[in-house]
């Protein structure tokens, strides 16, 4: 279990409290599928998605980033049990969608970039730190099911 302190939760609520989750959610998947061409392979029924203009223009990609954003929600509510919390979500990209875990941390960095940007220098080292954390328990709670 990881511990948080009330500093952490505070810096990551209140991330969550200013994001734009239409806005956040499609820039980082969009990012993350022009940066890293590969994790296209898992979007195969979203269409078009041969160059960046078609992905950055592409409603279904914007969906599921916004929907990846929703996602992340259920850890914010449940810090203490992530690991729990993201069981089922496991399951279902290891065994059913077959996902690469390595894409989960990949996106995440996109993420950090993204809200970064966005944040400017309101993304203070110390936020950085808690939202990294946040992140790679996510990341790891997600990839759970492949070890």
């Amino acid at each position: 279990m990881v511990e948080w302190t009330d500093s952490e939760r505070a810096i990551i609520n209140g991330i969550f409290s200013n994001l734009d989750y239409e806005e956040i959610g499609r820039k980082s998947l969009c990012r993350c599928l022009i940066v890293y061409p590969w994790t296209q392979r898992y979007f195969g029924g979203f269409g078009n998605l041969y160059n960046a203009e078609t992905i950055l223009c592409n409603p279904l990609i914007a969906a599921h980033g916004t929907k990846i954003l929703h996602g992340l929600d259920r850890a914010l509510k449940n810090m203490d049990d992530i690991k729990n919390t993201y069981a089922e979500l496991s399951l279902l990209h290891s065994d059913k969608l077959h996902v690469d875990p390595d894409n989960f941390r990949l996106l995440a960095d996109c993420l950090t970039v993204v809200i970064a940007a966005k944040m400017g220098p309101a993304f203070t080292v110390d936020t950085q730190v808690a939202w990294q954390k946040f992140l790679s328990v996510v990341v790891s709670a997600l990839g759970r099911q492949y070890h």
